[in-house]
């Protein structure tokens, strides 16, 4: 077994469960990290970061078990519980299309680390754009959204097809933009990511089922329990965080991280070529 390698893997599964659902971008850390831990092949590397996301989504699901547990049992005779499905479908619908359509482009273009640092600040001024404005909450909960509500913020999610944009950030902050209370924005996000990342997941771990191989089996096990553990963190800590702070500190952090990997490229004090 290599020792090394699970060390990296858990690096990488740290580093998966506690950006997925922060606004902060998953895919834009999962890739600068892989490319400074010269983790695996670009190819093999791609198919981990899909399977430990798994470990980050069934921390949601454990965290709200008994939400998704009446939610499923409620299905065709409970209002709220349909209509949260509804939405949740309804919210998912925007990045299938889209990435369908522009999924491949992106990747060839912009699944780098310079694009990733450029996203991460267009990100960082939109997050400030949106708490600097008045913020009027019409939508309190995730039980007062409305499927016109719900279709927005699908197209506010599927801004994250550019990686560094953040998935749940952009959901988040477009909810902002929408009127839902920061409670209700995050918590949506967090429930939109259990079909969005496992429909997603399941597909390419399909479609690039030759990349699996019985060696690799050790360095998943220990991505996916290290995903889990820093997502479930990540989840409660925010929750708790947006009761009483706005997103401010998470648009510097961007702009510092932003700019940290745009210094070291230009200066070639890093070599974000590697992997």
């Amino acid at each position: 077994m290599d020792l090394l390698l699970l060390l990296k893997a858990a690096i990488m599964g740290l580093v998966e469960g506690a950006t997925e659902f922060l606004p902060i971008s998953s895919t834009g850390h999962l890739i600068l990290a892989g490319d400074l831990l010269n983790f695996m092949d670009h190819d093999k590397r791609g198919v981990f970061e899909i399977a430990i996301q798994l470990g980050a989504i069934l921390a949601v699901v454990w965290e709200y078990r008994e939400r998704f547990v009446n939610t499923f049992a409620g299905i065709g005779r409970d209002p709220v519980a349909n209509r949260l499905l509804v939405n949740l479908a309804i919210a998912f619908l925007p990045l299938a299309i889209l990435g369908l359509m522009f999924g491949k482009i992106i990747k060839a273009h912009l699944f780098a680390p310079v694009p990733v640092a450029i996203a991460f600040i267009v990100g960082a001024f939109i997050i400030l754009w949106a708490e600097k404005r008045k913020h009027t909450v019409t939508i309190a909960t995730v039980d007062d959204i409305r499927p016109i509500d719900a279709l927005k913020l699908g197209f506010a999610q599927a801004v994250a097809l550019i990686p560094g944009m953040s998935r749940s950030g952009s959901t988040i902050i477009g909810g902002l933009f929408f009127g839902l209370s920061r409670k209700a924005a995050a918590e949506f996000s967090f429930f939109l990511a259990v079909p969005t990342l496992g429909i997603a997941s399941f597909y390419e771990m399909y479609k690039e089922r030759a990349l699996f191989s019985v060696d690799d089996l050790g360095a998943w096990a220990v991505g996916f329990v290290f995903a889990f553990i820093s997502a479930m963190i990540a989840v409660r800590a925010l929750i708790r965080y947006v009761s009483h702070h706005d997103f401010t500190i998470f648009a510097w952090y961007r702009i510092a991280f932003g700019l940290i990997v745009l210094m070291t490229a230009y200066t070639g004090l890093v070599d974000w070529t590697v992997g």
